[in-house]
């Protein structure tokens, strides 16, 4: 068994090294031609070809977990199919190698490509793609999200707040900060405006450069506005820079840890969760993928192939594999829009794949 796991994982792990090596080639040259257009820009200065090509190479761990699961496919396809046609496999066979004895080897396999995924997923491509928008947002003065940047919402103990923040700055400070606060009958009762803001670590935010405008119950006899201005303001708060954080990033570069934290703090505070509570399930459940992968192509080695027939075969793990993806993508925006379960939204594409391997295995493996 140490000679079959050494050829059979040496082979499996060389050629999906080597397809995920080349999607990534193609990824590359893709996210450096976009990049090349931000080059020499004026509200990029200083953000040339070798800051580009650094932003690029950190958004490769991103590449890396989005693809992995379809190199693994095509990498198993390929090893698998060659192994029949070159009639190694029938050999492996005649010399003990049973159906079962062959699915458990190469699950145990894909459970180390699933511990791979996950620690590129929720380690790696976060810490990575966070840095590329930090470097990114030193040249171009801010990261901000969207046109009206990131909203939070935060209750406390006399009334609720809404906040927004307008970018983040590249050392993590933030930038057009507004604190709207509510009373507990939802009157806005007033308006904090800084420049700037820090997160401080006792649990609140320092502003400078504040306007901050109070104003008066509108059932008073004379309401009014008062304003007044200030160098430095403290706004006790548990919003954590993590939290800005994940406002700002896509929730799906997201770690689950994070994603799980952010998740309790919408939830804490009557905001709808739906799309980071389906990310998080999708990072469950996404790993688990690469599993299923290498139980479809096991059956491509009970197939007899005639001259050429890989290449065929290894087309349509291809088209296995982008169906995947597109699948999940699909059921991801499905299961927002519908409101479904996100365990079952993110589950889902995953459940179904496993049925079709099972089912190509018990047809092509076990019947015949």
């Amino acid at each position: 068994m140490k000679t079959l796991r050494r050829l059979l994982y040496g082979e499996v792990l060389v050629a999906v090294f080597l397809v995920t090596l080349g999607f990534i080639a193609l990824f590359f040259f893709f996210d450096v031609v976009e990049e090349l257009q931000a080059v020499g820009k004026i509200k990029a200065v200083g953000y040339q070809i070798p800051q580009a090509l650094i932003y690029v190479a950190l958004m490769i761990p991103s590449h890396v977990y989005e693809l992995f699961p379809i190199t693994v496919l095509i990498g198993t396809i390929f090893v698998m199919a060659r192994l029949a046609r070159s009639s190694e496999f029938t050999i492996l066979r005649t010399s003990g190698l049973g159906p079962w004895r062959a699915l458990r080897t190469l699950m145990a396999l894909g459970l180390g490509f699933v511990l791979f995924t996950f620690a590129v997923g929720d380690y790696v491509a976060p810490l990575a793609d966070k840095t590329a928008q930090m470097l990114k947002s030193r040249f171009q003065g801010s990261m901000s999200v969207g046109k009206t940047g990131a909203w939070l919402k935060e209750k406390q103990a006399y009334g609720h707040y809404a906040v927004n923040v307008g970018s983040l700055a590249p050392d993590a400070s933030m930038e057009d900060v507004r604190i709207f606060e509510f009373d507990n009958q939802g009157y806005l009762v007033s308006l904090t405006q800084g420049k700037t803001g820090q997160f401080g670590e006792d649990e609140s935010w320092l502003l400078e450069d504040v306007e901050r405008t109070e104003f008066t119950a509108p059932e008073s006899a004379t309401p009014r506005a008062d304003r007044a201005k200030f160098e430095t303001f403290r706004w006790p708060t548990k919003v954590s820079a993590e939290m800005v954080s994940a406002a700002v990033l896509r929730p799906e570069r997201m770690g689950t840890i994070d994603l799980f934290q952010y998740m309790r703090h919408l939830n804490a505070n009557g905001q709808s969760a739906q799309k980071y509570e389906i990310q998080f399930w999708k990072k469950v459940f996404y790993p688990m993928s690469c599993l299923v992968m290498v139980v479809l192509a096991l059956p491509f080695a009970y197939l007899h192939f005639r001259s050429g027939g890989i290449a065929s075969y290894t087309f349509g793990g291809v088209m296995a594999g982008i169906s995947f993806v597109l699948l999940n993508n699909v059921m991801n925006d499905l299961g927002n829009l519908q409101g479904w379960q996100p365990w079952f939204t993110a589950a889902l594409p995953g459940l179904i794949y496993s049925v079709i391997s099972l089912t190509a295995f018990a047809w092509l493996v076990l019947r015949r």
